[in-house]
């Protein structure tokens, strides 16, 4: 199973989120650094439009791993849960469309 690293303890803001996310997923250059963005470049993880250096086959999930999730909850409790929204929102999309989810998100 394909997995990302996000290092929880050098996320202190949204702006240290996007740039550990550009990083570990590989988003391109023009990258929004927002959430919109962040939900476009993980959408079409089956696809191969250049949005993330991922790209699964059918039935492959991402496994997102955020490690320090404790003290990130308590410093960032706005990210975390928007965070939760956008990859349940990538895997609802996933359904509609009869596919299987593409993300898996676990707190270390």
């Amino acid at each position: 199973m394909p997995s990302v690293q996000l290092a929880g303890d050098r996320i202190t803001d949204w702006d240290s989120f996007h740039t550990e996310s550009a990083l570990a997923f590989g988003f391109p250059d023009f990258y929004g650094r927002n959430m919109n963005a962040w939900v476009d470049c993980l959408s079409y993880l089956r696809d191969d439009d250049g949005m993330c250096k991922f790209k699964l086959k059918p039935k492959e999930v991402l496994r997102i791993e955020i490690s320090g999730s404790k003290e990130l909850h308590a410093r960032l409790p706005e990210l975390v849960e928007e965070v939760e929204f956008c990859c349940t929102a990538i895997n609802d999309r996933c359904e509609d469309y009869d596919e299987l989810p593409t993300l898996e998100l676990i707190w270390k």
